[in-house]
């Protein structure tokens, strides 16, 4: 079990120490199913940490979501996540030199855009990541990236389609994962309605090789 802090909530492994994993948000901010997360990445033996880009609010509605998404400055957003990050590579729990990052929807799209702007980060996971006010520039991408989407989310996955092709065209390390049958959201368990238990299990097993592989 984890613990909430200053900056958002922290995860430590059991065994005292492991590589470092920031989380990031969906556009309902650092609710439970996020400090979930963290705590299943901590018992995988990673240091996980999920900042609270939102500061403290939370909701359940869709349109409260989409105001909060609106009010979000994308540059503070990342400059939160890279200060969540350094946050854990200064800790004495931590064995790497470099961090992962892991969002989902809305933290989908930040983790991409962290990747562009901080050296510090050593592989990136984009669940359904869309966040239309991200400034990115594609060609600064050092680390290796996994694009996951749900096949039924035919906007988002198309637009990851593409990016995957302006990755692959830029020589970047990128890889896509398109999931038959799954919706946005799908790894979400607290969303029955569109949580997906065969792709969600098979995605979190291909992030935490992934992050294995990559953060040191």
């Amino acid at each position: 079990m984890g613990q909430r802090i200053d900056l958002g909530y922290l995860a430590t492994p059991k065994s005292g120490k492991g590589p470092a994993v920031v989380v990031i948000q969906e556009w309902w901010g650092l609710v439970r199913h996020i400090e979930n997360v963290c705590d299943r990445f901590a018992d995988e033996g990673f240091l996980a940490c999920a900042p609270d880009l939102f500061h403290g609010k939370t909701t359940k509605s869709p349109d409260e979501a989409g105001k909060l998404v609106m009010e979000l400055d994308a540059e503070r957003a990342a400059n939160e996540i890279a200060a969540a990050g350094a946050y854990l590579l200064g800790r004495p729990e931590c064995s790497s030199k470099t961090y992962g990052v892991v969002g989902f929807c809305m933290g989908g799209g930040l983790a991409k855009f962290v990747a562009t702007r901080d050296a510090n980060v050593g592989a990136a996971v984009s669940f359904y990541g869309g966040f239309k006010k991200v400034p990115a520039v594609w060609e600064n991408v050092k680390a290796p990236m996994i694009l996951i989407a749900g096949e039924n989310d035919k906007g988002l996955t198309a637009a990851e389609k593409e990016l995957y092709e302006k990755l692959k065209g830029l020589g970047k390390d990128v890889t896509l994962k398109i999931y038959p049958d799954a919706e946005h959201a799908f790894f979400n368990d607290t969303r029955p309605e569109v949580y997906n238990a065969e792709a969600a299990a098979d995605a979190w097993r291909m992030t935490l090789d992934f992050f294995r592989a990559n953060v040191k």
